[in-house]
């Protein structure tokens, strides 16, 4: 490392602002410790203020000699510590020598003297000192960093000493009576509140060429990026764009790098995370960490080259997540995505040529975070047609195979196995993106060879360490996890191409049967992982099957059976957090896009039971599952055979399928604050069907696009479902209804009629406020409509008052014929 003095490049600044007057005091009492005190450890009077006074005299001949001494009688005065009470005064003395240096230079050597006490422990004669003399201390402090304009190579790097030695606090080299050590953090509270880290920061533009210095001010920071406080500091003074702009500046020893590596670590971890990276969001950042990362790349051999390329590669995906960094632009993007794939495709760029990665850790760790940062490349589409140039969708392929002796590199077993699956998690972000270059690629046909080898009884021992490779130990289950992922990813762009090519191989029976696997092949240990498997082929199932007859008869009566077996499971375990929800919500999908509109599929599910099945799950009352399953129910009452299942089904206590879904209806409205009186019925004619949200909103003006509140409350509750499932069951032959029942079924049989009721009356506020005068025939349209709609409500009214009344009379009758039994009995 090149050890010569730094040429001045900065004008000397008049220093010391920072130091406010002090009140006066009387001479302090400092040690001048002699041979026969020093074993006692006792201070000796000195007056500080007559060397303050010295110092600014500028008449006297021998003056420069006399002040050298009387600064090196202070050195020697303080050599075991310096008092907080004192300090204001050294920094003074400090301040006068460095201003003399530009004409003196001898006061170099004065000035790197008071700065090496700095080193030494800072020392209270009270308990309150720390607090008493905190303004001075921090103002003292703080001037370190302005003293870094003075054009002295010597004199920067004792600053920068001193401030390294306050992480390090040595204990007193001998106890002074009457003194005792301030606390070991007190320096570095004090560097905090001075802000010192940001006058450090500003020192740099004074270093352009002088490395020694440079280094020694980036080890300062790295000790000084350590607190919070600081690192928020630094930020508001542009650190992490001014340190990364130099990382690739002429450096022999290396330590430029490491050093400013974890400076900007440190900002990234404890200031504003996206502050940070805007700084580094710019196209010089970007270029000195692209030629840094491959020179380390091409260039570095040793673990800690290895190490250190990790680290800005890390940093430099950081930054990649910010869509305004001008990654393409500084040319950094195309470097890593050759880094990423050169090892799988063979490439004529110079960069690689002869260029081979080990099997060590460090480069096992650099391949996966050149997959990850792919993933997130790859987020701005103007990448895309980069990615095509470099082959990744081939380059991944690479690893969707069954595991076999490398050619390239000799990776360990567990290692490629993660690289595996780090590759196909990588092929579910990417490959929707270049479906073109996935189909040229034989994605498909990949994939579904890499399933049926995930499926067959091959010994494979897995290690399933990694993140990726989750409840994968010794079976294929991560495998196959990540492959059913990338493969429900594709079939849900609802890409035509992929899909047709996908049935046309057979993925339909082949995920059957994988599921059946599953099922007939239990595995406790693993089964949040099984359970996954399972929701990911009933989704894909789906994807392939909705809108497409054909394939719901290829879907079958095989898949109505899987559908069924899930059907089946324990209530109970619905309340788990395996995954259960999970894959109901894939079933019930399933029942909708792989069942319906496919007569002969319908059949089967309604001989197997399919419907009890279905209002069995409606009876266990769970609002998450209510919506999809009414909707399903109300599709397959289109199926004249229903009817007969619905009114077969009785749930507990005999319960009826009418009398359940009337239930739900009261408990909908009830949640969705709709006015009903203690027996069920309608308060207000006028909006029978308001609910509390509707009551609190306001009419407004809305374009004719526009869904209002009444439009809306159709698709955001179950009653509308509720409604065209009963009226399918025919409204007039309900079974094991009770007279509540009958009163709240009276309601929703004018449900349509009491909706489009609340539309008109809608259309009629829309009218008042846009102020708008209909034609007098168009006014008694309106009034006749809203008359009429209030006059259905008086109606329903009427018949749910002879209805409770009727009821009441049959109670009456029944208790009359009670008493006479009870009574003849007793008689």
């Amino acid at each position: 490392m090149s050890t010569g003095e730094a040429a001045a490049t900065s004008e000397t600044h008049e220093l010391g602002g920072r130091n406010k007057p002090s009140s006066p005091r009387q001479i302090p009492v400092v040690g001048v410790v002699t041979e026969d005190e020093a074993a006692q450890g006792v201070f000796k009077p000195m007056d500080l203020n007559r060397v303050i006074q010295v110092l600014e005299e500028t008449d006297e001949n021998d003056l420069e000699e006399k002040q050298l001494k009387s600064v090196k009688k202070l050195v020697q005065c303080y050599k075991n510590g310096l008092p907080l009470r004192d300090l204001a005064q050294i920094f003074k003395i400090l301040n006068l020598c460095t201003g003399k240096i530009e004409n003196h230079p001898h006061f170099v050597e004065c000035a790197c003297d008071i700065l090496k006490l700095c080193s030494l422990p800072f020392l209270k004669k009270k308990v309150s000192d720390e607090i008493t003399y905190a303004e001075d201390t921090a103002n003292s402090v703080a001037l370190l960093g302005d003293l870094m304009k003075i054009p002295s190579s010597d004199l920067r790097i004792q600053i920068c000493k001193c401030i390294v030695d306050f992480y390090h606090a040595e204990p007193p080299k001998k106890h002074i009576t009457g003194y005792q050590q301030a606390s070991s953090s007190y320096k570095i509270q004090m560097a905090e509140v001075g802000g010192l880290a940001k006058t450090m920061v500003q020192s740099m533009a004074l270093l352009e060429n002088q490395l020694v210095e440079k280094l020694w001010v980036l080890k300062a920071l790295q000790h000084l990026s350590t607190s919070e406080v600081n690192c928020t500091s630094m930020m508001k003074a542009q650190a992490a764009s001014g340190i990364c702009a130099h990382l690739n500046d002429p450096d022999p020893s290396g330590q430029l790098l490491f050093r400013s590596s974890e400076v900007i670590w440190n900002l990234l971890e404890k200031s504003s995370k996206e502050e940070i990276i805007q700084q580094l969001s710019n196209l010089e950042c970007l270029l000195a960490l692209k030629e840094v990362f491959k020179n380390l790349f091409i260039r570095g051999f040793s673990n800690y080259d290895r190490q250190l390329r990790n680290d800005i590669l890390v940093i430099t995906t950081i930054i990649a997540q910010n869509p305004g960094a001008p990654m393409i632009e500084s040319g950094f993007t195309q470097d890593l995505i050759l880094f990423a794939t050169f090892d799988e495709v063979k490439s004529q760029n110079p960069l690689v040529k002869g260029l081979k990665l080990t099997n060590s850790y460090e480069d096992f760790e650099l391949k996966k975070l050149l997959f990850n940062i792919i993933v997130i490349l790859c987020k701005d589409l103007s990448t895309l047609q980069l990615l095509v140039h470099g082959k990744v969708i081939l380059a991944l392929f690479t690893y969707v195979k069954k595991p076999e002796k490398q050619t390239i590199i000799e990776w360990s077993a567990a290692q490629y196995e993660e690289l595996q699956l780090h590759a196909i998690a990588t092929l579910s972000s990417v490959a929707p993106l270049l479906i073109e270059e996935y189909m040229l690629n034989q994605g498909n046909a990949r994939v579904l060879a890499f399933l049926e080898w995930c499926e067959n009884e091959d010994p494979f021992l897995s290690q399933g360490n990694s993140f990726h490779g989750t409840g994968g130990r010794g079976n294929k289950f991560a495998q196959m996890r990540y492959s059913l992922r990338l493969l429900r990813a594709m079939v849900y762009l609802e890409e035509e191409l992929i899909n047709k090519d996908l049935c046309e191989k057979g993925t339909i029976q082949q995920l059957i049967g994988i599921f059946k696997n599953t099922i007939s092949k239990p595995n406790e240990k693993e089964e949040s992982i099984v359970l996954e498997i399972q929701s990911d082929i009933l989704l894909t199932l789906s994807g392939l099957c909705e809108h497409h007859i054909h394939r719901k008869e290829i879907f079958g009566t095989e898949g109505v059976d899987i559908i069924l077996h899930v059907m089946k499971t324990d209530p109970k375990k619905l309340q788990s957090e395996l995954g259960y929800n999970v894959l109901l919500f894939s079933t019930l999908d399933s029942i909708w896009c792989c069942i319906l509109g496919c007569y002969p599929s319908e059949d089967y599910f309604l001989e197997k039971e399919g419907i009890f099945l279905l209002l069995d799950l409606l009876a266990l009352n769970q609002k998450k599952f209510c919506n999809l399953i009414l909707g399903i129910m109300v599709e397959f009452c289109d199926n004249p055979k229903t009817t007969a299942h619905v009114n077969a089904w009785r749930g507990k206590k005999d319960q009826t399928a009418a009398s359940l879904l009337i239930k739900l209806w009261r408990k909908e409205e009830k949640e969705l604050g709709v006015k009903r009186d203690k027996f069920g019925k309608i308060i207000d004619t006028k909006k029978p069907l308001f609910t509390s949200f509707q009551e609190e909103q306001k009419v407004m003006p809305l374009p004719a696009n526009c869904p209002t509140v009444a439009v809306m409350d159709v698709a955001e509750n179950i009653r509308a479902k509720i409604y065209a499932v009963l009226g399918k069951l025919d409204f007039e032959n309900l079974p094991g209804l009770s007279a509540e029942d009958f009163v709240t079924l009276c309601i929703i049989h004018r449900y349509l009629d009491f909706k489009i009721g609340e539309i008109w009356n809608e259309i009629c506020e829309e009218i008042k406020l846009e102020k708008l005068r209909p034609v007098s025939t168009d006014t008694k349209n309106l009034e006749a409509i809203t008359t009429a709609s209030e006059n259905i409500g008086k109606m329903v009214v009427s018949l749910q008052n002879e209805m409770i009344e009727s009821q009441a009379r049959q109670d009456i009758q029944n208790e009359q014929k009670v008493y006479t039994k009870v009574s003849h009995g007793y008689h």
